[in-house]
């Protein structure tokens, strides 16, 4: 983060720098192949849950709260995408974005709210940068918590059927 400006005239070239950073490429690898296993490691949990029917009474409200975990685990991937501001990214989140915005009724607002403009540019790049960085892991952190104090509170992890 003390290396990266989330602009568009500096973004990708923040990035290629990490490159001459003391194990700076070492870290961007370990953050995105982190991302993927978190991704991986999130949804076969939720597998594992519905296989041994852990979401049945009394912890229904904690598979509710895996379930807001996994969006916000694949939200924290899609924006972390946009960041590096390279072609594959301004594509993604222009198609990802673009398909948003076909959703009945709210699509062309949250495609608008999450953009900032018409157009992925600058204020999209700074908003990813803020719900990447800020917003949602404050939202995971808090949700991870509730996740954990009420697995607890239920008798500890539902053994298999």
């Amino acid at each position: 983060m003390f290396l990266y400006t989330p602009s568009i005239e500096r973004a990708y070239f923040d990035m290629k720098a990490l490159a001459l950073v003391f194990n700076g490429k070492i870290l961007r690898n370990l953050h995105r192949w982190s991302a993927h296993g978190m991704v991986v490691t999130v949804f076969l949990h939720m597998v594992r849950v519905f296989y041994t029917r852990s979401y049945r009474p009394p912890r229904e409200f904690n598979w509710v709260i895996g379930i807001g975990l996994l969006i916000l685990t694949l939200a924290l991937s899609y924006t972390g995408y946009l960041l590096p501001w390279d072609q594959l990214a301004f594509w993604g989140i222009t198609v990802g974005t673009t398909i948003m915005s076909y959703a009945p009724f709210v699509g062309k607002h949250l495609r608008f709210f999450m953009l900032g403009a018409d157009e992925v540019g600058h204020e999209a790049l700074l908003r990813f940068y803020v719900l990447h960085c800020v917003l949602l892991p404050f939202l995971t952190a808090f949700l991870m918590a509730v996740h954990f104090w009420r697995v607890r509170k239920d008798g500890g992890i539902s053994a298999p059927l």
